[in-house]
């Protein structure tokens, strides 16, 4: 079935952010539109009344993650693909020209063609972290500011959530309020871009995260040459290896997850709900990979 959820109007900016290519700063005409936003979580908006839009249902390679203060710092995945979907967001809402020259700050938008951009979200709700988590759209969506829109496979191939995973640039990511039907139509479209990758320009020619990715330190997991895998595997990875900077071994890595992750989830199709990503994680020797692919899991919401 379609999907009630809520319509807001307003502008993308990308200057003196940090997007990535799942996450994009958007201000609403009117500020006020935060308050309709469903569920038990606020969106929490900056100064200006601009807020972080997490893009619904997908997870693109990461352009940077953890803090300066942790022990490897802030970390990317092969920067060749996570920086195309970043551009490809900005591209696919608008944006002509994208500059980013701050040396202290590499990943910072120093300058857009145009300024901002006229575009839409569709959302039912915050995350944990205050962001609004949303389908996003470039111009207008005929409906009424501020109204419930339902939102079908027709709607969703108009967002930009859409294109990404069509161009194979981003991994589906499903929790479990995301209706079936619209995460029937991203797998469907993530199948059709895993098939024919384009060279150079998909993460699915290099994906490695069922068949397996041998890791002998972060490096492994960062360099340009180095593996592409879900990001939430290698959000979990980056995170166990700083507990031990100078030990790369996995031996525990599977007992980190079940101690430290709460993560709950379920395999479509399947009754059992599963807490910890240990679950779906197998371990050899220097070689880890996930037992389901990610069209396969749904995330149940925290």
């Amino acid at each position: 079935m379609p999907m009630p959820m809520l319509l807001i109007r307003g502008t993308f900016r990308a200057k003196g952010f940090e997007p990535d290519g799942d996450t994009v700063n958007f201000t609403p005409d009117d500020v006020a539109d935060w308050k309709l936003v469903p569920g038990s979580r606020p969106v929490v908006p900056r100064a200006f009344g601009n807020a972080p839009i997490r893009l619904e249902g997908i997870d693109a390679l990461e352009t940077h993650y953890g803090l300066d203060d942790s022990p490897s710092g802030v970390q990317h995945q092969p920067r060749s693909l996570a920086h195309q979907a970043a551009d490809a967001l900005l591209t696919a809402l608008g944006f002509t020209s994208v500059v980013r020259d701050d040396p202290k700050h590499p990943e910072k938008v120093t300058a857009t063609t145009p300024e901002v951009v006229h575009g839409y979200i569709l959302t039912r709700g915050a995350d944990i972290f205050g962001r609004c988590v949303a389908l996003v759209g470039k111009d207008s969506q005929p409906a009424l500011n501020g109204s419930l829109v339902q939102v079908d496979e027709r709607a969703l191939k108009n967002t930009v959530n859409y294109q990404l995973i069509k161009a194979g640039l981003a991994y589906p990511t499903y929790y479990s309020e995301f209706p079936e039907l619209l995460r029937a139509s991203l797998t469907a479209a993530a199948a059709a871009a895993a098939a024919a990758p384009e060279p150079g320009k998909s993460i699915w020619e290099k994906d490695t995260t069922t068949t397996g990715t041998k890791v002998t330190g972060l490096q492994s997991l960062t360099a340009d040459d180095g593996a592409v895998i879900l990001p939430k595997l290698f959000r979990r990875l980056k995170d166990y290896l700083d507990l031990s900077p100078s030990d790369p071994s996995l031996s525990c890595f599977r007992a980190y997850l079940a101690g430290a992750s709460d993560d709950q989830f379920y395999i479509q199709g399947k009754p059992e709900v599963f807490s910890g990503m240990h679950h779906v994680v197998e371990v050899t020797g220097d070689t880890v990979r996930m037992t389901c692919g990610p069209t396969e899991i749904v995330f149940v919401e925290k």
